[in-house]
This record gives C-alpha cells, structure tokens and sequence, in this order.
C-alpha cells in the first residue's frame, strides 16, 4: 500500500488563505501599509529569475507587496552590501531574499550576513542559524522551516525518531538537522562522500534528501514505513531520493513537485507577515 502523501501544495494554499485574513487586517490596524518583501536577484540566471517571479506571485496572492532590485552580473561584494543596508534602513521593507546562488566574484556569506536580522526572513544568516539551533526565537531558513510545518500538519511522530538529513549546505541540510534535533529526533547528518551511506540511511525512521543531486538516494536504501522527505528538484521532475522504488514501501512521502517547493514559498510568506506585524508593534 502507497505511503501517505504528504501534500505540500495543498497545506501551503491553507496557510495562504490565513496569510491574507492576516494581511488584511494588518492594513487595518497600520494604516493601510501593505507587507513588503524584498527580493534582490544578482544575474541573470534563468532559473533564479523564476523562483523570484515564483515569490512575487505568491506576495499578490497573500495580499503583500513585492520589491523587485535587480543588479548585472558583474556586481561588486560592495555595491550589493550597498543594496542590502538601503533596504534595511528602508521602513515600508518587511523581509529581505538574497536569492542564490550569487555570482563567483561576490562574498555571498558576508552579504547573507549584513542582511538585519529583523528582516531575514529566510532564515540565511549565521545569526540567525545560531538562534534556531539554540532554539530562540528567529526566522528558520525557509526550506526546512516549511518541512517541519509539514511534518506537523500531517503529525508525523517526531520525538525519539531516528532521522537521516543528506546534505549539509547552510540553508537546507545543517538547518533542518537543528531543527529536527530541536524536536527531540536523533539526527545523523550525511552527505555524498558519506561512507557506509545506504547502510546508515537503512537504519533511520525519517529520511531527508536535501543532498542537490538527482535521486542520489537509491529507494532500496530505505527501509519499510520510513518517512519519506525529498527537498531536490531536479529537470524531468524528480528530486534527491528515488521516490519511484519507495512509494509503495514507505508510510508517508512528500511528492515532486508538489511536496517541499510549494511550502518553501509559503513559509517565506508567512515569516515576512509575522516581520510586518512585529514591526508594526
């Protein structure tokens, strides 16, 4: 019997359709000021430029405000630091996305880091890693933040569970390992020069494929009624973990497309909203 799926997309219309009541009486209470994120796209990479489309879409349907800075591709460390401290001084600005990857030439941790940690709503800076793992309040980096509301709503058992996160990059793989630890799971951290990694892998309840390689993670590897969690996306529809050899093994699965992405989007929403209402404090 197939796993259940665990619905991304429809849980982030949900969360959505909360975010515009919230919206709405936001502008109520402040004035009519509408919720603004800021998205800043270095390049002029195809796909960046997608996801940032993605996430002014998803701010019109909520009822927010989106602002757009673009900059060319030869951009300096300093011109976009410059960017950065415009919108944090800029009080009508709620959130600021640094989408990435940005150009080689750039420090892209130190920009990350100059971003206020008020409006990090992405959760990408070390400050804000630092609070998370320490389990104080801050924004989570959206991926795994959205992961976990996820594994909330389909109240999937997390207390005591042995999970597997593979993958360690800033954003996705080390945060969603704190934040699982957070939740009273025991988290091995993988990743692809892992040895012995179907063996470790074979062992957990819980199994996230955050590792940015096409369905690296063999179904085989897994074992019956695991938790099923794949964060890839990749060209032809599939992510990180062989869903196709596991679907019918495991007890829950988050679908691609349909799963992780859609919850992305929707927790930067919901985390920009909840930067507007504080500032509006």
């Amino acid at each position: 019997m197939a796993g259940i799926v665990l619905d991304g997309k429809a849980l982030s219309l949900s969360i959505e359709a909360d975010l515009k009541q919230r919206v709405d009486a936001l502008k109520i209470r402040n004035g009519n000021r509408t919720p603004i994120l800021a998205t800043i796209l270095v390049g002029d990479d195809p796909a960046s430029a997608t996801y940032v489309k993605m996430k002014g879409n998803a701010c019109r349907r909520t009822g927010m405000d989106s602002k757009s800075v673009f900059l060319p591709q030869e951009t300096t460390t300093e011109q976009l630091l410059s960017e950065i401290e415009k919108l944090n001084a800029n009080p009508d600005v709620h959130g600021i996305l640094l989408q990435h990857p940005v150009p080689s030439q750039i420090d892209e941790r130190l920009c990350f880091d100059a971003i206020s940690i008020k409006k990090d709503v992405d959760g990408v800076t070390t400050n804000g890693f630092g609070l998370m793992s320490m389990g104080c309040a801050a924004y989570g980096s959206a991926t795994p933040a959205g992961i976990m509301k996820i594994l909330e709503h389909y109240e999937i058992p997390l207390q005591g569970k042995d999970a597997v996160v593979v993958g360690r990059s800033p954003i996705l793989g080390k945060p969603m390992a704190m934040m699982l630890l957070n939740a009273n799971t025991t988290v091995t951290i993988c990743h692809s020069r892992t040895e012995d990694l179907a063996e470790k892998i074979k062992r957990a309840d819980i199994v996230i494929g955050a590792v940015g390689k096409p369905e690296f993670i063999k179904g085989e590897w897994i074992k019956d009624e695991a938790v099923v969690v794949d964060a890839g996306y990749h060209p032809g529809g599939v992510g990180d973990i062989e869903l196709s050899a596991v679907i019918e093994r495991c007890s829950a699965y988050t679908p691609v497309p349909g799963g992780v992405g859609p919850m992305t989007i929707s927790t930067l929403m919901s985390q920009t909203v909840e930067a507007a209402e504080k500032a509006a404090e």
